[in-house]
Formats: structure tokens, C-alpha cells, sequence
């Protein structure tokens, strides 16, 4: 029997802290508590005294080896979860794209195989329906059969993802006859366009300007409207990375009179300032993220957001874009810049530094919304999101007198650049455990390669 045991740390749940041993047996959690005396000296002990024993980061919100904007994301499936599992994060949930003249069933096999054999981490799939198809309900719900139960619409990007409102109301009552779930990126894409239609003929061209086409308002509306539309199809569904107070005020109000709207935000959302895209030259092309970083004041409103259970999840959005690509690909253009950015490696590090230790938020709050409530989501509880006998021993050890100092000279990402450059964390992630298995000691994998398995959900 493969069997070890977690001695004198500090578990941690969204409900509380309690000191105790965790044993872990042939992958699972077997058994909590003051286990030490009882176990046998043949077993493993890994000495925790002093450290937070936290269920494994679930990202839920990843675009690896991933087709977008006439590109490919740069990190494949081996960098991307080699990064995660090194930043405290045991799962992901992927997006795979609708690929061009191919069905879902079709476009769904082509990223298993961009997987299989390579994730070192547990995975799942959620599948982006871009172009509609006479039998495209019938697929959905053959998918979720097969464990992909979760679909993604874009309000956005006319010409490639974008669908529009009739669209969107024909995949919410698909997702809700197959009992799966419905993922919206809300903005306003047709207003979009043409703000930056205009902008870009007033020769404003510089990647600064991606900020100005993409105002707080095309959030709000779009997140606005698509509420209306699945209250019609009477089928609930998900937002992904919410970046304004009036998004998160109309998911709270819709929550208010009973409708199931469920919400995330994103690391950089909550930790980093619309200033950058102030700075001179090609600078801000490293944040052209969609939605664009915002004010303050729209940052408060989504802590808010986070500690009154508005917003349940945070996620990273890995939708990594070298520097140089960008550059190559629209330095006339701002357009033209892959809208995306690193973030899979480091969600869990700031999250604790900017949520924890500056105060923003528990740490049990930080366990809810970064592994609990991405786990309950997306139907992977209780096999995934909680240390409790019986789930997989998916577990971080965390050293809340350590030290982080994020670059991206030591990052495990395949990029040349982090957001998070330079920031110093006020913890340190010593232990990655996934299944049981240690794959990660202080930042750098040990783990076997291509160990991670597909969850079906």
C-alpha cells in the first residue's frame, strides 16, 4: 500500500482551521486527525508543524495549446500544468476551441489528444461553441455523457467567436436539456468594434487604446442581457472573469430574487492597476487581456464581490501570449494584439499574498474560492476541492513565514514576461501533492511526467 501522512499541520477548509494529521492512502485522503501515534513507523511521515494543509488550487479557466486570434497559446500541455502544479494548483479545467468546419464532437477529440500523455495534473474540458449546426444540441449532450459537461459563448469577437442573442438562447436551452452548464464571455462585442473602429481612425493605434474600446459599460450591458436571455430559457449560467462593479451588481441582484447566477472573477482583476496601460511604448500590450485591468474602484467592488459570495471563484485565465508575439503581431495595429496573458502559475501565490496577507479576505475564503467552490461548480466535489476521507489527496503545504519573490526568469511558464513581476508573496508553497503523489517541492516539479488523468464530470 502507497500510504503517507501529513504530521502537525493547520487544515485548512472555507468553514474553519483545525490542527491535524491527514494519511493518505493509494491516492486518497483515508483518514483526519491526531493520527500520528496510531500509524504505523513504516509509513511516510511529512512534518507540516507550523504550515496550512490546503486542498490543490482548481483553475477552471485556461486556454492551453490553444487557437486564438490567427495564433496558439505558447504554453502546450506539458509547461501549462507543470506551471500550475508548481504554483499550488492540482486541477484544471481547459477551454478547448470549436475548431474551423468541425463539429464538437470532432473539435473535442482533437484536445483530448493535445492532453492525453502530457498534463502532469488532473484536467477537464469545457467546449467553446462558436458556429451552430443542425444537430449541435445532440452533440452537447453526447459530450456531457462523456464528461464534458460544460459549454463556453463569446459575446465577442465578430468574424470568429462571437454569437449572437438568438444563438445564445438556442445553447442555454441545449446545455439545459443535457444538464450541463453554460460559460458567457459578456461584452458588447458590436459596440466594441466599432469604438475601436474609431479609435483606430483618429490614429490611436498603440496597444493603450485596447483599454479605451473596451469601457466598463460593453461588461455591463452584456452581462445585463444575457441574464434576460437565460431567465427566457429558464436555464441559469456561469460569467467568466467579471472586471467591473456593474457586472458584479447585476449578477448580486439577479442572485437576490432566487435566479442561480453564478460568477468568477480573475487574479489579475483583483491585484493589478489599469496603470500600465499609461506606460510608454509597447508596455501595455503585455495587459491587453479581455476585459481590459480596470480603476480602484471597480478592484473594490469585486472584493466585495468575493466576501459577500457574489462572485464564487477566482481563476487565472491562462491565455498565455509571448511579448514578442504580440509586438510582431500588432504593432500598428492594437486590434491585432492576442488578447490574453499568463496567470496559471502564479493565481494561487497573489491570491494569498493580495487576498490573506493584505487582509482582503480570510484564508478560508481563499481556500472557497480557490479550490472549494471551482470544485462544487463544475461537478468535481468531493472528489476534488476538500481534504475529507474518501477524496483524492490533492494537497499544498503551505509556509505562512516563507517567502516568494515572482520573476519571470524562474517561472515555469513557457513566456517572457509575468504580470506579477517583482512581487514578494508572504508565503511559500513547499509541497504539491496530487493523488498522493509529490510533484512539486518548493517551486520546482518532481512529479512524473504525463501522470495527469481526464476527469469526467
Amino acid at each position: 500500500m502507497d500510504a503517507k501522512l501529513l504530521v502537525g499541520g493547520t487544515i485548512v477548509s472555507s468553514t474553519g482551521k483545525v490542527r491535524a494529521d491527514v494519511l493518505i492512502e493509494n491516492g486518497k485522503v483515508a483518514a483526519v486527525g491526531m493520527l500520528d501515534a496510531a500509524t504505523p513507523d513504516a509509513v511516510e511521515r511529512v512534518d507540516c508543524d507550523g504550515k496550512y494543509v490546503m486542498p490543490g488550487g482548481i483553475d477552471v479557466h485556461t486556454h492551453i495549446d490553444s487557437p486564438l486570434m490567427g495564433t496558439t497559446t505558447a504554453d502546450d500541455f506539458v509547461s501549462g500544468t507543470i506551471a500550475a502544479a508548481t504554483g499550488g494548483t492540482t486541477t484544471i479545467v481547459d477551454f478547448g476551441q470549436q475548431l474551423a468546419g468541425k463539429n464538437l464532437l470532432e473539435s473535442a477529440d482533437a484536445h483530448h489528444k493535445k492532453a492525453q500523455g502530457k498534463s502532469v495534473i488532473d484536467y477537464g474540458f469545457h467546449m467553446c461553441v462558436t458556429d451552430l449546426y443542425e444537430n449541435f444540441d445532440s452533440h452537447m449532450a453526447e459530450l456531457t455523457q462523456d464528461g464534458i459537461s460544460s459549454f463556453k459563448v463569446f459575446m465577442a469577437y465578430r468574424g470568429s467567436l462571437m454569437i449572437n442573442d438568438g444563438e445564445l438562447f438556442d445553447i442555454l436551452k441545449g446545455v439545459g436539456s443535457s444538464g450541463a452548464k453554460l460559460c458567457v464571455h459578456a461584452e458588447n462585442g458590436d459596440v466594441i468594434d466599432r469604438i475601436a473602429a474609431d479609435l483606430y481612425a483618429q490614429g490611436k493605434t498603440g496597444p493603450g487604446t485596447h483599454e479605451i474600446a473596451r469601457p466598463p459599460a460593453s461588461e455591463v450591458e452584456a452581462v445585463s442581457r444575457a441574464i434576460k436571455i437565460s431567465r427566457m430559457a429558464e436555464v441559469p449560467l456561469y460569467f467568466v472573469h467579471l472586471s467591473t462593479q456593474g457586472a458584479v451588481e447585476e449578477v448580486a441582484a439577479a442572485q437576490m430574487t432566487g435566479w442561480p447566477i453564478s460568477a468568477e472573477t480573475c487574479t489579475h482583476y483583483l491585484s493589478l492597476s489599469r496603470d500600465i496601460y499609461d506606460q510608454p511604448g509597447f508596455e501595455p500590450a503585455k495587459a491587453v487581456l479581455t476585459p481590459p485591468l480596470r480603476t480602484q474602484e471597480h478592484q473594490d467592488a469585486l472584493w466585495r464581490g468575493i466576501n459577500t459570495g457574489a462572485l464564487s471563484v477566482v481563476s487565472s485565465d491562462h491565455c498565455p501570449f509571448c511579448f514578442e508575439e504580440k509586438q510582431r503581431m500588432g504593432a500598428d495595429d492594437f486590434r491585432q494584439i492576442p488578447n490574453g496573458g499568463p496567470g496559471v502559475e502564479h493565481r494561487m501565490l497573489v491570491m494569498y499574498e493580495t487576498g490573506v496577507a493584505e487582509g482582503k479576505m480570510t484564508i478560508e475564503k481563499f481556500v472557497e474560492v480557490t479550490a472549494e467552490n471551482p470544485a462544487k461548480q463544475f461537478d468535481m466535489y468531493p472528489k476534488k476541492g476538500t481534504i475529507a476521507p474518501g477524496s483524492d489527496a490533492d494537497i499544498i503545504v503551505v509556509d505562512p513565514n516563507g517567502t516568494t519573490l515572482i520573476s519571470a526568469d524562474t517561472q515555469k511558464q513557457n513566456m517572457d514576461y509575468t504580470l506579477f513581476e517583482g512581487f514578494k508573496i508572504r508565503c511559500s508553497i513547499d509541497q504539491v501533492f496530487s493523488r498522493g503523489d509529490l510533484i512539486s517541492v518548493k517551486g520546482d516539479y518532481v512529479g512524473a511526467s504525463g501522470r495527469g488523468e481526464f476527469i469526467k464530470r
